[in-house]
């Protein structure tokens, strides 16, 4: 049997009885020990990653998946001695964040081709769509474009498709199955504080193990 610390049962404790929402609102503002903490955060300003491709690139989220193009700057090398000119490139994709892409003037190629696949798997940007006539339509587009959509999965909570984009980057596209709830976020905390504590202990982490600790830290909260 897996041994835990007592800070371990204190945090589980408070994790099973507090959806996140809770827990946020009672921690306390930077400088405002009397004030609820609310992150400022609103979204990504942008994701970006290298292109040796512009062309393709330009292509595929302008053309293709119709994402537009609404701001590039052009910079000249600076900082560190491995810096190049570059221009920097900016695709809207909703809500006021947008997906960019550097590309280097004289930068060799590089890709690393030692990634495990199931590594290059969990590397991926999601887009969302609210619909499922939205998700067709973009399926509809990219294979009028001639490019093959790698899988179609419906998961719990979405269904998506796969594409890879002209850098051999993931992109999903996927739609809500259902709205997220109070209970997500409390099945959220839960199973975060299950996983900590699996792997803190001495037993090999699993997801079985990860699924009996669960179990163990929600029955502890069930009224004898």
């Amino acid at each position: 049997m897996r041994a835990y610390s007592a800070a371990q049962e204190t945090g589980r404790k408070r994790l099973v009885t507090s959806p996140t929402a809770q827990v946020r609102e009672q921690q306390t503002e930077p400088g405002n020990p009397g004030g609820a903490w609310r992150h400022p955060v609103r979204g990504i300003n942008h994701m970006a990653f290298p292109t040796f491709d512009p062309a393709g690139t330009i292509g595929f989220y302008r053309d293709v998946l119709g994402l537009p193009l609404v701001q590039t700057m052009q910079v000249k090398a600076w900082g560190p001695e491995y810096q190049r000119d570059f221009v920097h490139f900016f695709f809207d994709i909703g809500n006021a964040d947008r997906l960019a892409f550097f590309y280097y003037f004289g930068q060799e190629p590089y890709r690393d081709e030692n990634l495990p696949p199931l590594l290059d798997l969990g590397q991926h940007v999601a887009l969302h769509v609210d619909t499922l006539e939205d998700l067709d339509g973009f399926a509809q587009r990219i294979e009028h474009a001639g490019l093959k959509i790698d899988m179609r999965v419906m998961h719990e909570t979405v269904e998506s498709i796969y594409v890879r984009d002209p850098n051999d980057i993931l992109i999903e596209i996927a739609r809500p199955l259902r709205d997220l709830t109070a209970a997500d976020a409390v099945d959220a905390e839960v199973t975060a504080q299950a996983l900590l504590d699996v792997l803190a202990s001495d037993g090999e982490p699993t997801l079985d193990a990860l699924w009996a600790r669960k179990a163990e830290l929600i029955a502890s909260r069930v009224p004898a």
